[in-house]
């Protein structure tokens, strides 16, 4: 399909608030969020950028519908299973969208007018621990915890230099290489016996830090 072509398809499509924000979340993670324009915005969904106005009132109004398309996409807190096991699937499942809209990160917890998924999104976890036995205060508590440790994981993921395995191991063999061992040991053991090791992907490091805080939490709760 040619990009024309795709435009006039677009324009036979009625413009929708719900369609412009999953356009603009596309372009984002297409290209970013600083190449995000209401220009580029409406050449997508094949109107000129003044229509758009319609649907959204400004660049902020859009930026929180974009976040809202984000949270979303994110599981609810599943009534059917205990607090912990709910929790987990939980932040599974906020790992999984950041990685596709990375671009959101750091945005989450940003807006001042936030919609209704994420209010939405709020009220199960907040609801989940409180049915889970957690006071009010622990509630928060548990929120903050959480959410500081999927936001820092996903940030600092975003900013490592490989994105596979190999990639890691790779890197991890370049940097020892230009290191003497007996200099930096302990960095050196490290590599050798974690990095360096058959199957070692750093991604995994995320179910263990979020077990130690869900175990943390349950004992904090009992």
């Amino acid at each position: 399909m040619t990009p024309q072509t795709a435009r006039t398809r677009a324009s036979r499509t009625p413009l929708s608030r719900e369609r412009v924000l999953h356009a603009a979340v596309a372009l984002a993670d297409t290209s970013g969020l600083d190449a995000l324009s209401m220009r580029k915005l409406g050449e997508a969904v094949g109107v000129e950028a003044m229509s758009l106005y319609s649907h959204v009132a400004n660049k902020d109004d859009l930026l929180d519908g974009m976040i809202d398309v984000v949270f979303s996409e994110i599981e609810l807190p599943s009534a059917d299973d205990d607090w912990k096991t709910a929790m987990r699937q939980r932040a599974i499942s906020v790992r999984r969208v950041l990685s596709r809209h990375r671009w959101a990160i750091g945005l989450m917890e940003s807006r001042t007018s936030p919609g209704p998924a994420t209010m939405r999104h709020h009220d199960a976890v907040i609801g989940c621990l409180r049915r889970g036995g957690f006071s009010v205060g622990l509630t928060a508590h548990a929120y903050s915890a959480l959410d500081s440790y999927l936001y820092g994981f996903a940030l600092q993921e975003r900013g490592l230099p490989f994105d596979t395995p190999d990639e890691t191991a790779e890197l991890a063999q370049s940097i020892a290489m230009r290191f003497p061992a007996d200099e930096y040991p302990h960095l050196a053991e490290l590599t050798a016996e974690h990095v360096l090791q058959p199957g070692y992907d750093y991604g995994d490091e995320f179910e263990f830090g979020l077990d130690l805080i869900l175990d943390g939490l349950e004992r904090a709760s009992g």
